[in-house]
């Protein structure tokens, strides 16, 4: 078996309401999925977390060192694709673009095998996970307390066991949106809080320590991710566990966040921190410095797929009679292809995500979709 082809799909769709976080305005969704194609016929699906157009464009430049070799030496691949841009950047678009080939790789590797990639990675510790409803952005045209405390109220009637509210844009106006959030959630909903760097180390600092009475689960990304001082200062004096992690790639990337402590909690992404043969390192790194690992997710039914597989296959830290069970990140906001990419979606029951068994990913990718939602040139 021979890698025959490297292919992206970009997927776009136009939004009638744009949001924003503290750091980005979405106007759009565009997501950009990697196919590897096989001489046999085996095809493997990955996703780059990240603008598309620039990972299509690095994704096409590595596929010189894939065309004609072994999809299985996914190691091997993983080793010589890091190299050839390694001193061009050891972050950013070489290894998220690096990170959709690999999840790619694993997919084909798990279907060579007839079996789904957790079992590759060591084994399914579980075959469903509980999701938290990530959302609650800034709308436009709308009052943004009254929205953000509407949108909690209805994943707590759906059924979710958590929330993540976005935070970061006025200090003031950020810590009314708590309060009235915690109100719509009532007292036992869990509730997280992401700054998406948008705050200054004091800022942060004041929000965390104001924000504590209404029971924050976790402070996610208080201040940019280059500051790993701000971000120990602000560990050190608020009582909010601080996560984050999603734009610290690799495990050169994660190395001095981890060792120094600068998170309780750290959030790899899978299609930005390089795939499935990196985010395993990252998590026995984490595991040696008593850091619980909560993987970030954002894109389409390929990410939530490799995701799962991934934390079918995490395992407890520690290993006791009633585990820490760890949790999934589930994107609400408006999407239409996220799950349309997929023939069957993977979508909860009650806030809780089954994880498929089926080989690779466990997906079969929906061709019309692919067409329907092709982003079109301008």
């Amino acid at each position: 078996m021979r890698i025959e082809a490297v292919n992206t799909h970009l997927l776009e769709h136009r939004l009638d309401t744009a949001f924003e976080s503290a750091s980005m305005r979405f106007d759009k969704r565009v997501h950009v999925l990697v196919e590897i194609v096989c001489d046999d016929g085996t095809t493997g699906w990955g996703e780059c977390l990240g603008p598309a157009l620039p990972n299509a464009a690095v994704v096409k430049a590595y596929a010189q060192w894939l065309i004609g070799r072994d999809p299985l030496e996914t190691e091997k691949h993983w080793a010589v694709l890091y190299n050839a841009l390694r001193d061009q950047g050891q972050r950013g678009l070489s290894v998220t673009a690096l990170s959709g080939i690999d999840i790619a790789l694993w997919d084909i590797k798990g279907k060579h095998f007839g079996v789904p990639v957790s079992t590759l990675l060591g084994g399914r510790f579980r075959e469903s996970v509980r999701a938290y409803a990530t959302g609650s952005f800034k709308r436009d045209g709308v009052d943004r307390i009254e929205d953000n405390a509407a949108e909690v109220a209805r994943y707590r009637e759906q059924g979710f066991h958590a929330t993540k509210i976005k935070i970061g844009f006025d200090p003031e106006e950020d810590l009314r949106v708590i309060a009235a959030v915690r109100e719509a959630a009532g007292p036992d909903m869990r509730i997280m809080i992401d700054g998406n760097h948008g705050y200054e180390a004091y800022e942060a600092i004041r929000v965390g320590q104001r924000a504590a009475e209404y029971g924050i689960d976790w402070f996610e990304e208080p201040v940019v991710p280059e500051q790993l001082q701000a971000y120990r200062e602000v560990r050190a004096r608020q009582p909010i566990p601080v996560a984050g992690g999603e734009t610290w790639h690799t495990r050169w990337g994660m190395r001095e966040p981890i060792e120094t402590r600068c998170v309780d909690i750290i959030q790899p992404d899978i299609c930005g921190c390089g795939g499935f043969s990196e985010i395993r390192r990252i998590a026995d790194l984490a595991s040696l410095h008593g850091v619980r690992v909560v993987p970030h997710v954002w894109g389409t039914a390929v990410q939530i797929a490799a995701a799962l597989q991934f934390t079918a296959a995490m395992v407890p830290d520690p290993v006791r009679n009633k585990p820490l069970e760890p949790i999934l990140e589930f994107d609400r906001t408006i999407n239409p292809f996220r799950q349309a990419v997929v023939k069957t979606p993977l979508e909860h029951a009650g806030g809780v995500v089954a994880i498929p068994d089926r080989p690779g990913l466990g997906i079969e990718i929906n061709r019309d979709a692919l067409t329907e939602f092709a982003l079109k040139a301008e």
